[in-house]
């Protein structure tokens, strides 16, 4: 092949049926309408009508006529012969045997259809080709493909497959070239100096500049921040962001900063000027955004870990050790006052001798002793003892040092932006730094309003201070905690293109844009633009799940004793629902006796078979591009890419799988397809032809459609010093870590993750996990478990369509919520009615639905995360009147969730969310087993890192799930064909993770799957089968 980016596979497949087409594929192409039939049956002969038809289809089909006309799946004979009427298809061998006749069906075809010559159409082709090589940072292979899709679709025969390969080289060579000048022609003189001496090593050190900005902080500490912001300082101080690129498309612009964060500085030196000069201005750009990033990351642990949750401690240490002298005060307080009550109950109606008075109380206790009783109260449960955070933030105050260093920088450096809420906070944030350099800071150059609470008497009542002096270390703390709320709300924000801490407002869909994509947003998740009918509906649901409901339970629920669902009295006399737990499931003895059958036939496999004998099926590790999206592929790269998953999902490192023999098991080689093929993009792609091959199995699809999903964490110790590791000591002991919070399907195939960092409320994330999902149909029902849930979560969920079904551990203490139309009789729902005792708004629904929407339709299409929408809307517990309102919206949504896991008669709800919850944990069980080394532990300082070790756990993981699987389908098939009574019911309740066939220690040995086909499966009457 003169070209390089296509395989031999790739290059013998063009233009020719790799098998038969699907049943919608013949639908597609190959079905005959009246024309055709028309055109058809002119011909002579049932060989000659059927031979024209093959190929009229195959052209459309594959665009191309074939130089055997009847090389093509019989599938597509027999379905060409039932439209034409013909019984025996076998005629169809007698068309070529005149060898003009295919020559003259073909022309006439071309004729009649309009199938033009590859010339007349290439000017168009170029056309389409530069316009998405420019816009689309794309592969070789999928601009190929996209060049052959619209060939077939513009009616023109493809032309040679080096012809077209080359093109599309031709093609992406001047947009690359196109990309490099426009960058590359703003820098300046004194700008490309700066860029050329970021890949100079100074004399004395052993990095060079760029390598010294590439790394981000890994310590929370003062000290760390204030390098964190000199960094942020310093990437700005290069000036790349002189130059414009509004021009020049944003992927284009990411995959060059990609590869300049990713590649050595040896390897930027010997680019040439132009795409040099253009790859360091996006990646300098691209640093000025992580800068930013890592430094706001780390003020916020800084705050939280440092800061906050230290002085907590160490006020509840306090208030501990002070505990016996308050109960003591207290107890000598309250016997006074008893004995006041006593003597002015003596004395009734009647005057009280103030001698009389004393006498009771010095009996309790001495003067003195009382005097200092009420001093000791004073002290330890002060006037604004109701605000819970007075200790916690007179303990801030002792922590001035930790901040004092870098509050100079901290505004300066970082381009911060606020909304009018977070204004006041930011203006202040930028007074500091004046305000803690001076000795005394008087009252009036303070902004008391930030000054609430506890604050109030720690920054303005502190005893050491003159008169109108206020405690400008308390005022600093006071304003950087004000800020960190605010940053964590997004009143403050980032601006210059942060992504994890920009204003989510600013990509909501408005304007024209959201006027634009509105109705198909509205089609798409069936949403009404007018709040009336929509809530009208929602009403109506309700009130029919209520009724139901209260059907089911009958006049006598709150007195049965045998059904799961119970109406009880709480303590506070409220009316609760109490639900039983599900009962397991019986095995009959016929599913016993399969499942061990099934398992003792699957082969046993190393885990690098199971990775490249899943390729060979699938193809998966064809996904795997170079950073660079370079069209040359490396001999033998589908070996290295399984070894470089083997190392990372069994986190063993790369040594227990180099071979220094073997020129693809090189450790030089395997550490350069680490650094610059694994990436997310790369392995969410491989993972989609996972699931969509995971789809095509029929024992798969007695599992599920794909419609069922659920989502849940597993948690990593990460011992190395990081900043994006929290701590847990439930989870993680005295150390830090991450979870790994994955979605998978009802078909047991793993859909999407996100890291997160701790344990951090999962409620936070889980819309991210299923909007960005990996492939698969879209889910209709997501399981989550307890944590996983908030009335917010409910409303964002159900607004775009999906069914949440959180696992809710505290039924007993949920509130049941209705909504009842204005103007509309409250209706009685008999024993619910009790529990059925608080009300939605319509009101706040109704105002705040437009703006509903827009949230909706900007996460449909990508346009925002949900994570930083639901920091936004809740603002910390304090939701903002849109936020608010879908608050209401999802307890409408949590109602009915909770009424559908009542019912008493019908536990098929329920158990679907606990089955696939419990078939997570399973998987989560082979997960552990996989990723053995290093005790389990996750030693990767950097999100980027985590990210991709966990993807490729996750995408490891789903091959195996996948090898499983078709292994299972094939023993089922087998078993059949014995004679066994395999039933459909048994079949269903298989899984695909076991693993006592699967060797994941050792040596690791890369051999390609030998021939075609499975490997035999085992006997199971064979007493090796249990060894």
């Amino acid at each position: 092949m003169p070209v390089e980016f296509l395989s031999d596979d790739q290059a013998t497949a063009y233009g020719r049926f790799n098998g038969p087409p699907s049943q919608a594929e013949l639908e597609g192409f190959f079905f005959l309408d009246d024309a055709d039939r028309e055109l058809v049956s002119r011909r002579r002969g049932d060989h000659n009508r059927l031979g024209f038809a093959v190929q009229l289809g195959t052209v459309r089909f594959l665009g191309t006529f074939l130089a055997d006309p009847l090389e093509v799946p019989w599938v597509v004979v027999e379905y060409l012969g039932r439209q034409l009427g013909v019984e025996d298809v076998s005629v169809v061998k007698g068309y070529c045997e005149r060898e003009k006749t295919p020559l003259e069906h073909s022309w006439e075809i071309r004729q009649v259809y309009g199938f033009a010559d590859f010339s007349a159409a290439q000017e168009r082709l170029l056309g389409f080709l530069a316009a998405r090589a420019w816009t689309r940072a794309e592969r070789p292979t999928a601009l190929f493909n996209q060049a052959v899709t619209w060939l077939r679709t513009e009616r023109v025969l493809l032309p040679g497959v080096s012809v077209l390969a080359r093109l599309v080289m031709q093609v992406r060579a001047e947009a690359t070239k196109r990309l490099y000048e426009a960058l590359a022609g703003q820098v300046d003189v004194g700008l490309r100096t700066r860029l050329e001496d970021l890949l100079r090593v100074p004399e004395g050190e052993r990095f060079s500049g760029l390598d010294r900005l590439r790394r981000a902080p890994t310590r929370a500490s003062g000290r760390e921040m204030t390098r964190a912001l000199e960094r942020a300082g310093e990437v700005a101080a290069v000036g790349a962001g002189v130059v414009d690129v509004g021009l020049v498309p944003p992927s284009r612009v990411e995959v060059l900063a990609r590869q300049g964060l990713t590649s050595d500085v040896w390897s930027l030196r010997r680019l040439p000027e132009a795409r040099r000069a253009a790859t360091l201005v996006a990646t300098v750009r691209g640093l000025q955004v992580a800068a930013v990033d890592d430094a706001l990351d780390l003020f916020a642990v800084l705050m939280a870990s440092k800061l906050i949750a230290p002085a907590a401690r160490a006020a509840n240490r306090d208030r501990l050790r002070t505990l016996p002298r308050l109960r003591q005060a207290s107890h000598t307080l309250a016997a006074a006052v008893r004995a006041l009550l006593a003597v002015a109950e003596d004395a009734g109606d009647g005057p009280v001798d103030l001698a009389t008075v004393w006498s009771a109380l010095e009996a309790v206790a001495p003067r003195d002793r009382l005097a200092v009783a009420v001093a000791t109260v004073e002290e330890l449960a002060p006037a604004d003892a109701e605000d819970p955070d007075a200790g916690t933030r007179a303990e801030l105050v002792n922590r001035y040092g930790s901040v004092r260093m870098f509050l100079p920088m901290l505004t300066e450096m970082l381009p911060l932006d606020a909304t009018e809420a977070g204004r006041g906070v930011l203006a202040a944030a930028r007074t500091l730094p004046e305000l803690a350099g001076r000795k005394r800071v008087r009252r009036e150059e303070v902004d008391e309003t930030l000054v609430t609470g506890s604050w109030r008497r720690l920054v303005f009542a502190s005893p050491d201070l003159s008169e109108g002096v206020v405690d400008h270390r308390a005022y600093a703390l006071c304003v950087l905690d004000g800020l960190y709320r605010a940053l964590r709300r997004r009143d403050v924000y980032a601006t210059g293109g942060s992504r994890r801490w920009g204003d989510p407002r600013a990509r909501l869909l408005e304007g024209s844009v959201w006027e634009q994509t509105r109705p198909q947003v509205l089609t798409a998740l069936r949403l009404n633009e007018q709040p009336a009918k929509h809530l009208g509906d929602l009403a109506r649901q309700l009130d029919a799940a209520y009724t139901a409901l209260a059907a089911r339970l009958g006049p006598a629920g709150e007195r049965a004793t045998d059904t799961p669902v119970r109406l009880e009295p709480g303590a506070d006399g409220r009316m609760r629902l109490h639900l039983s737990r599900l009962e397991a499931l019986d095995e009959p003895a016929t599913l016993t006796a399969l499942r061990d059958l099934v398992a003792r036939m699957l082969p046993r496999v190393d885990l690098p078979e199971v990775l490249l004998e899943v390729n060979a099926w699938t193809g998966y590790l064809g996904e795997f591009s170079h950073v660079a999206e370079t069209g040359t592929r490396m001999d033998d790269l589908t070996t290295s890419l399984a070894a470089v998953l083997v190392a990372e999902g069994c986190n063993l490192g790369l040594t227990p799988v180099t071979k220094p023999g073997h020129p693809a098991l090189t450790r030089d080689r395997l550490s350069h397809v680490r650094q610059n093929y694994l990436r997310t993009d790369t392995l969410a792609a491989a993972n989609a032809r996972l699931i969509e091959a995971q789809a095509g199995i029929e024992v798969a699809q007695l599992w599920g459609g794909g419609l069922v999903a659920s989502v849940d964490g597993l948690r990593f110790v990460v011992p190395v010093r990081t900043l994006n590791a929290g701590p847990n000591p439930r989870y993680f002991g005295q150390g830090r870590g991450v979870t790994w919070l994955n979605a998978i399907n009802d078909q047991v195939a793993g859909i999407g993750a996100v890291v997160v960092t701790g344990t951090m409320r999962d409620s936070l994330h889980v819309l991210d996990v299923i909007l960005g999902r990996d492939g698969g149909p879209v889910p209709e029902l997501v399981a989550t478990d307890t944590a996983s849930y908030s009335d917010l979560v409910f409303g964002l969920f159900r607004l775009l369509g999906y069914q949440f079904s959180p696992r809710i551990a505290d039924l007993p203490d949920q509130r049941l919520w209705r909504l009842t139309a204005p103007g509309t009789a409250q209706v009685d729902y008999g024993l619910l009615d009790a529990v059925a005792a608080h009300h939605l708004s319509w009101r706040k629904i109704a105002e705040q639905w437009g703006d509903m929407l827009r949230v909706a339709g900007s996460l449909h299409t990508g346009a925002v995360s949900g994570y930083d929408l639901v920091r936004m809307l809740g603002r910390d517990g304090h939701p903002s009147p849109l936020g608010a309102a879908f608050v209401e919206y999802g307890r409408a949504a949590k109602t009915l969730h909770l009424l559908a896991m009542c019912d008493p008669d019908d536990e098929t709800y329920r158990r679907t969310i606990h089955t696939q919850l419990t078939v997570q944990e399973s998987r989560h069980r082979l997960a552990r087993k996989l990723f053995h080394g290093q005790r389990g532990e996750l030693r990767q300082r950097y999100r980027e890192g985590q990210e991709d070790q966990l993807g490729a756990l996750g995408l490891v993981l789903n091959a195996v799930v996948l090898w499983n699987t078709r292994y299972t389908d094939a023993a089922l098939t087998a078993l059949r064909k014995q004679g066994y009574p395999v039933l459909a019911a048994d079949a269903a309740r298989l899984s695909p993770l076991g693993d006592a066939h699967l060797n994941v220690h050792g040596r690791y040995t890369f051999a390609p799957p030998a021939g075609e086909g499975l490997r035999p499966l085992r006997d199971p009457t064979d007493p090796a089968a249990d060894d």
